[in-house]
């Protein structure tokens, strides 16, 4: 279960009554997540999602992720809204961890993708990148291109232990990356981390967005590869081209690709692959004895990676420019 943090009933009835949302009904932990601790609360009011922001998302970050989510709600996006408390503020403490309430949304993630998912995910991208051109405030993406080789140097020594020869293929790779990677495509705010489990759906239909934490200012179209690798695959790690098309088809038809992004996918879908490559090695390298959340295999997106190494033409992505 992906709580790393307690909340005794004492200290949480102290930070509820901070709110004017009633007193607590019942809180329980929420297994989904492997960054921060989750608690889906219920009270007289209704229901919300309680998080306590573990070590490894930046106190100076959560401002940009708050204010992000109030700007796309009030765009028209359904993603969670920040519940700010009786003096107007929405990021507090708890535990001594920063911690805010956001509401509550309706909906289950995929637990089987199916081609629908994937044009349902195309359409709400496209929506979300549309909501944030207005988005005032701006995060670096750490994890770019500038960042892979400071993860990628501090698995190197042990990246054997997972396959041979794997840092001298991860080393050349970033390599190849560095000098190719691309520097004037439209940019501005993603969501850099829609997997599966971050997306509501009701009748196969987008019911929500969730999880901005890993949000930033970015490439658009990385965005989109980032959505390519985590919804195109087949379990056996086939590419399935058809909810590839629809996916794009349907993001282009809200938000046009230009011809540099649609040049661009391979690349960028490389780009992408070598960066989940790299924070799951890291993970399962230094996963601590005894935790509760399991790593993910790293070598799933090294077999997505040598597939986008394979493709010469974006239309391997099923659409013509």
């Amino acid at each position: 279960m992906a709580v790393y943090t307690d909340v005794p009933d004492e200290e949480l009835r102290a930070f509820i009554a901070d709110y004017a949302i009633g007193e607590v009904v019942s809180c329980k932990g929420i297994a989904e997540g492997v960054e921060n601790s989750n608690f889906l609360l219920r009270t007289e009011a209704g229901s919300y999602i309680l998080t306590l922001y573990e070590k490894r998302v930046a106190p100076a970050d959560l401002p940009f992720f708050i204010a992000l989510m109030e700007h796309l709600a009030a765009h028209g996006i359904a993603c969670p809204t920040p519940v700010k408390a009786k003096d107007g503020v929405a990021l507090r403490r708890l535990c001594g961890r920063p911690a805010a309430l956001v509401s509550f949304l309706d909906g289950m993630w995929p637990r089987r993708i199916l081609p629908v998912h994937c044009a349902g995910v195309g359409d709400a991208l496209a929506k979300l990148h549309l909501a944030g051109a207005a988005f005032a405030l701006r995060r670096d993406n750490n994890l770019s291109v500038a960042g892979w080789r400071g993860l990628f140097e501090a698995c190197r020594a042990r990246a054997h232990e997972v396959r041979p020869g794997l840092a001298e293929e991860l080393g050349t790779e970033i390599d190849a990356l560095e000098r190719c990677w691309p520097r004037d495509l439209p940019s501005g705010v993603i969501h850099a981390d829609l997997f599966p489990d971050n997306v509501f759906f009701r009748h196969e239909a987008v019911s929500g967005l969730i999880d901005f934490y890993f949000a930033c200012t970015d490439f658009l179209a990385y965005d989109l590869a980032i959505c390519l690798n985590a919804w195109c695959f087949e379990t056996d790690g086939s590419f399935n081209v058809t909810k590839a098309r629809l996916m794009l088809a349907n993001y282009r038809a809200v938000r046009p690709l230009s011809a540099d992004e649609f040049a661009a996918l391979p690349l960028l879908a490389r780009g992408s692959a070598l960066r989940f490559l790299l924070t799951r090695l890291y993970d399962w390298l230094n996963h601590p004895s005894g935790a509760f959340v399991r790593p993910k295999d790293p070598l799933e997106y090294l077999q997505k990676l040598r597939f986008h190494r394979s493709v010469t033409q974006p239309s391997a992505y099923g659409l013509d420019a």
